[in-house]
């Protein structure tokens, strides 16, 4: 698109403009960053999210026709929910230009309006850079594979789990790709490094992107959408980079970034909302990262019983003591004690969380009444099982309680089972292909 202010736009640019601009505008709803800076404002942004759930799900009973609509924040980004959304948007977004094409026909060019949607587009690029990023430099996005998870097969796992903790072996790299993200971040927020930040960006975001396609991490859509807001930027100065990379040729320097604020207290604001922003998006969250991280990697629950890996021995209901067989669903084959009050065991029983063919729960011990109490989350009221435990060497315990009507006697022993994963193996001279 021409950023001259005193150029025309050709009858394609104006209508492509149009659609773009509602479009992105719904998408990133710039009229919500208040909420972390001005108290009160997320409540009337409540009534706006209202309104637009409410939209939603009239366009999905007239036009899409999805057999389920809900809202629901289970971690996926591309619920149908998801999907229902942005083709709402696409339809309101058409609607809008033609409406808009119609209204304001006469309107020559839209430079001020780009000026501002460029604007709004960079800090929701930045806000993005700097939540992955900082997480990320902490190492905290992607946790290292615990020991369930070490103890799960391979083949168990979906693409992304498997791609989560390819990244989360290695913490170097975790911090690598963090580093890029907040690099990113910073050199967007200095308008004479924006270029150099789109190219920054554009490159973490495409890997990104594409990480999510090619191991389905249900976040495809935010993913692809952050790539088109930055080839969008990108776009804006395609003829000095078409010229820069392309014909070689020497360019002017880039000022469609330059805002000229006549008036001294817009200059004051501009500098005022930009700490602000840096404060509420770059170092609080930097602060609030760095004590998570902190807490997360030293919660140790002190325990009387030793974490690790135990294989079940003897496992009993009724005084029946039951041979592990693979189709199973009762019977424990192991058991595995994380030192942060998390567990599994390899068991197909629904009463546990079921989570890649292993049963997933949250433990608490009790050392003076020699208890054990398991719960499928650390926060539900209603337990699992609750045990007695007898600790008889360094190796060797022993479970029993009762559950509804049925008793329970365990035999657990200490596995010697060694992951060699879990050791984080670098070499610089490799003699032979590992």
């Amino acid at each position: 698109m021409k950023n001259e202010a005193s150029s025309d736009w050709s009858f394609i640019q104006r209508l492509v403009f149009r659609f773009f601009f509602i479009y992105f505008l719904l998408n990133i709803t710039p009229w919500t960053w208040l909420d972390n800076i001005v108290p009160g404002i997320d409540y009337i942004s409540g009534y706006y999210q209202k309104l637009v759930y409410w939209v939603i799900e009239k366009f999905n009973h007239f036009f899409f026709h999805f057999e389920a609509t809900k809202i629901v924040n289970n971690g996926s980004g591309d619920t149908s929910f998801n999907w229902e959304e942005v083709l709402t948007y696409l339809i309101m977004a058409i609607l809008g230009t033609v409406i808009w094409s119609i209204l304001d026909r006469k309107r020559t060019n839209y430079t001020f309006a780009n000026t501002w949607l460029r604007v709004f587009l960079r800090y929701f690029l930045i806000i993005n850079c700097f939540i992955y990023g900082i997480i990320k430099l902490h190492g905290l996005q992607m946790i290292f594979p615990n020991q369930s998870q070490l103890a799960t097969p391979l083949g168990d796992f979906l693409p992304m789990r498997f791609s989560w903790m390819f990244i989360g072996y290695s913490t170097p790299y975790q911090m690598f790709s963090g580093a890029m993200e907040v690099l990113a971040g910073l050199l967007l927020l200095n308008r004479k490094t924006i270029t150099l930040g789109l190219f920054v960006a554009t490159s973490v975001f495409i890997n990104v992107m594409v990480l999510n396609l090619c191991y389905d991490i249900p976040v495809k859509i935010f993913s692809i959408h952050l790539v088109i807001y930055c080839i969008y930027l990108m776009l804006n100065d395609y003829k000095r980079l078409f010229d820069f990379f392309i014909l070689n040729k020497s360019v002017s320097e880039n000022t469609i970034h330059n805002i000229q604020f006549p008036k001294r207290w817009m200059r004051i604001s501009r500098v005022v909302f930009k700490l602000l922003f840096v404060i509420v998006y770059a170092i609080l969250p930097f602060i609030n990262t760095r004590e998570r991280y902190h807490s997360q990697f030293n919660k140790k629950i002190s325990m009387p019983i030793q974490s690790g890996m135990y294989d079940v021995m003897s496992f009993s209901i009724n005084q029946d003591t039951l041979p592990y067989l693979p189709s199973d669903t009762l019977r424990w084959k192991d058991m595995i004690l994380e030192q942060d009050g998390t567990g599994s065991v390899g068991s197909l029983d629904t009463l546990f969380r079921q989570r890649y063919g292993r049963g997933y729960f949250s433990f608490k011990t009790d050392s003076l009444h020699k208890t054990i109490i398991f719960k499928k989350f650390a926060g539900d009221s209603l337990n699992i099982f609750e045990f007695n435990y007898e600790i008889l060497d360094s190796t060797r315990l022993q479970l029993w309680g009762k559950k509804n009507k049925d008793n329970y006697y365990i035999k657990l022993k200490k596995s010697n089972r060694h992951f060699k994963l879990s050791e984080k193996q670098f070499h610089w001279i490799s003699e032979a292909n590992r």
